[in-house]
């Protein structure tokens, strides 16, 4: 097999946001996966736990989403500021009919992101909030001069405003976010957006619009004929993003597989599903084509990642799942996918960041594992803010039941500084897959550096309190002649290598 990389044919760059995270108020997400409290045993920063903000400050987590998910649509802001004992309780109805004591807010989440080096993404209540709640909570954040909501910060303890990178108008709202038509969000949109202001216009926030979450693209359609008027379509600037939501559901809704104990068919089934989310984009890119061809709004797909049955003995509202190989290649092959639509999608948050779906990382009391998931996130950071090379297989055969078929191997390639990062992952179950790379003519001269992510067993994962199965280590199964590289890839694997 070969793969042809053109590093005289540039595809765009690669925005660092493609490797964003999503953290929900979700089962042991927030609480006990991030934030424990100033009180607690387990060493923290401001009630931030200090293993979880170094593990992810390795990952250069370029963007963390904020407080949902459906429950950014029950979220009210103001009951999560203040004096932590004052606060209003809350039931959350979405996710396990659990009692929240709101003790991690607005305050708390900016410190998160200040800790993490991170931007900030905010997910405003459509569902239940108001014009005037959401205006409120952008003033509080990001307002200068004296105004009763940039006071209120201040007595709370925050003297300057936060920069909120992003904004978002509801979550999901042809479904938790309220059951709506596509044509009666998109003129809530309209009205919504208008009052989120600009306190700083050097630093304006980019609007984050709900787009559609099915593989159709009528959602979108009707959308952006909102924001597009007249025989001209002329745009009208009311968003700069278009969310899109693909999860990988095995076995469909009703019941999804297991985390772990998944069959070879079922193997193939969620890759074969993980790589659809190109056609995906490809569909919705069409869209965006016709009604913006400068390209002034981007995709953001701000939920990925599979989706399975929750571990057993487990609030199943908690949505608490183990992470394997399978898991390590979903994220592989989605962030080679994110990496060649570069041009358009300009955001990607996995699902989600800590014990809930296909988390980077998971706790349990004082303990704390990375995930296979991770160590991809960790091999692929040096794609960011990369210009993606346009490469192609040939020579690639497929696997797997007729329905189910999936290519042996996905690859993407960048390059930054002069330095080439090419990533590559065996989706085989068993077969070791030669690679040969062909420069169009270049050679190489010196590879900086060879890693490798993959396990014994396919169905491997990391457990509290255990050796680590599934890592990331040195990759020698290169060869470099005559400025050439070929590679062999081990079964179920993701290799990353560095080249100049």
């Amino acid at each position: 097999m070969k793969l042809t990389i053109n590093r005289n044919k540039k595809l765009g760059t690669i925005n660092p946001d493609i490797y964003g995270h999503f953290s929900e108020h979700l089962g042991r997400g927030i609480y006990e996966g991030l934030f424990v409290g100033e009180d607690s045993n387990i060493p923290n920063t401001d009630g931030i736990r200090n293993d979880v903000v170094e593990a992810l400050r390795d990952l250069s987590v370029p963007v963390l989403r904020w407080p949902g998910g459906c429950f950014a649509d029950e979220y009210h802001w103001m009951d999560g500021i203040g004096p932590k004992e004052k606060r209003k309780k809350m039931v959350n109805t979405s996710w396990g009919g659990v009692t929240e004591d709101n003790s991690f807010g607005t305050h708390e989440f900016m410190r998160l992101c200040e800790l993490l080096g991170c931007k900030t993404y905010i997910n405003g209540n459509l569902g239940t909030g108001s014009p005037k709640e959401m205006s409120e909570w952008v003033e509080y954040m990001t307002g200068t001069g004296s105004s009763p909501m940039t006071e209120w910060r201040k007595e709370n303890g925050r003297e300057e405003p936060w920069k909120v990178d992003y904004f978002a108008v509801g979550n999901e709202s042809w479904g938790c976010g309220g059951n709506m038509r596509a044509g009666y969000y998109a003129d809530l949109y309209r009205h919504y957006q208008t009052f989120i202001r600009n306190y700083d216009p050097k630093n304006p926030i980019k609007k984050i619009c709900v787009g559609p979450g099915t593989t159709e693209t009528d959602w979108t359609k009707e959308v952006l004929s909102a924001c597009y008027e007249g025989t001209q379509r002329a745009f009208h600037g009311f968003m700069d993003y278009l969310t899109l939501h693909y999860y990988v559901f095995p076995n469909g809704w009703t019941y999804k597989g297991e985390a772990v104990e998944f069959t070879d068919e079922e193997w193939y089934k969620s890759l074969n599903k993980a790589l659809y989310i190109e056609t995906v984009i490809r569909k919705n890119e069409a869209v965006l084509d016709d009604f913006d061809p400068e390209g002034k709004i981007a995709l953001c797909i701000d939920e990925w990642g599979g989706w399975y049955e929750v571990e057993k003995g487990t609030n199943p509202g908690f949505l608490y799942q183990q992470n394997t190989m399978r898991d390590a290649l979903i994220a592989s092959t989605s962030l080679d996918i994110f990496n060649r639509h570069c041009k358009r999608v300009q955001m990607a948050c996995i699902a989600q960041m800590v014990n809930v779906l296909q988390s980077v990382i998971l706790t349990q009391g004082p303990k704390m594992v990375k995930t296979p998931t991770y160590y991809v996130f960790h091999l692929y950071k040096h794609h960011q803010g990369a210009e993606e090379l346009d490469s192609f297989l040939t020579g690639d055969v497929q696997e797997g039941p007729k329905e189910w078929k999936i290519p042996q191997v996905s690859a993407s390639a960048s390059e930054k500084d002069g330095v080439v990062t090419v990533t590559a992952s065996n989706l085989s179950l068993t077969e070791a897959v030669p690679v040969s790379l062909d420069l169009c003519g270049e050679t190489v001269g010196t590879v900086k550096q060879a890693r490798i992510v993959t396990a014994d067993q396919v169905r491997d994962y990391n457990d509290f309190g255990k050796e680590e199965k599934v890592t990331e280590k040195d990759f020698t199964e290169y060869v470099l002649e005559d400025g050439k590289i070929s590679v062999t890839l081990p079964p179920h694997s993701v290799i990353m290598l560095r080249f100049c």
